[in-house]
């Protein structure tokens, strides 16, 4: 989910800043190691923890779009702490942020409960944030948006002020993209493209490739699904963002990919560079394919 790719680049990209925010005390960057963490164990996907490790601990970062889950919350809030305390032996502390407001009862659950064990963490519903320590602080622009105020059209007006008085171009541009996305769970779409234009997205990389990446996870799952057209459409949309309009020559031949082919290619856009990298692959594939068929 694009949400999710947002959450976790702002807070690796900037993380004295989150982690001042969450534990209130000024931090130096240089204080901070990022963790890439190798928890992923089935049932239970960890790859899209953030953990900031300081001198004396682990913060563990946990973005939630949606409160429901599977496992649910509070036990996969367990199990990644007895997985860090095993790898890390250090006091972990976990704080979920839920970024949209809903009447489910689980936003304000912090602790799993079970027979002899009990395990809390923190929780943030950043609608009930005051907006203004948000605002002070570029990095944290993009959940200034979502804080609480009496005036949501007036809270993102003032976002935008304050994106707009950065200097460096691609630092504008990132924020600006990464507000834009996270605007979109409580603003309407028009209303956000009035404050932040089309130019001023592209002066993003990151933005680009975090939607890329989404458009990815979208086709992964179209094609777990076997729908070949939702699969097909899904990568035309990734081919044109990477590369433009796409030549009707190349579309003709991304239609005639297999589904295993459609994958494949899925997977290896995020490599590609320049267009003939895109030529190459096909060329690439198809002579594999007439080779297969010769050998047959």
């Amino acid at each position: 989910m694009a949400y999710d790719n947002i959450c976790k680049y702002l807070a690796e990209e900037y993380p004295a800043e989150f982690v001042s925010w969450i534990s209130g005390e000024k931090t130096s960057a240089s204080d901070i190691t990022v963790l890439k963490t190798e928890l992923s164990v089935e049932p239970i996907r960890a790859d899209s923890l953030t953990l900031l490790q300081t001198a004396n601990q682990i913060l563990h970062l946990e973005f939630q779009t949606l409160p429901s889950s599977n496992p649910p919350l509070p036990f996969r809030m367990l199990d990644y702490w007895v997985r860090l305390k095993r790898s890390y032996w250090c006091p972990v502390e976990q704080v979920v942020i839920f970024l949209k407001s809903t009447n489910s009862e689980t936003l304000f659950i912090n602790e799993f409960t079970d027979t002899n064990t009990t395990h809390r963490y923190r929780v943030i519903r950043l609608w009930e944030q005051d907006p203004t320590p948000l605002l002070t602080n570029p990095a944290l622009l993009p959940f200034a948006c979502l804080a609480r105020s009496d005036s949501p059209t007036t809270l993102l007006e003032q976002v935008a002020a304050q994106v707009d008085r950065i200097e460096e171009p691609r630092q504008r541009g990132s924020l600006a993209a990464c507000v834009e996305v996270l605007a979109g769970l409580r603003f309407d779409k028009d209303f956000i493209r009035q404050l932040f234009t089309e130019e001023l997205m592209q002066e993003s990389v990151i933005y680009q490739d975090i939607l890329q990446k989404g458009l990815q996870q979208g086709l992964q799952q179209g094609l777990q699904q076997g729908r070949q057209e939702e699969a097909l459409s899904l990568l035309m949309r990734l081919l044109t963002r990477r590369f433009g309009e796409v030549h009707p020559q190349w579309q003709e031949r991304v239609r005639g990919l297999s589904l295993a082919q459609l994958e494949e290619l899925g997977e290896a856009l995020l490599d590609f560079e320049q267009v003939t990298d895109l030529t190459v692959w096909l060329d690439d594939h198809q002579l594999e394919e007439n080779s297969d068929r010769s050998d047959g």
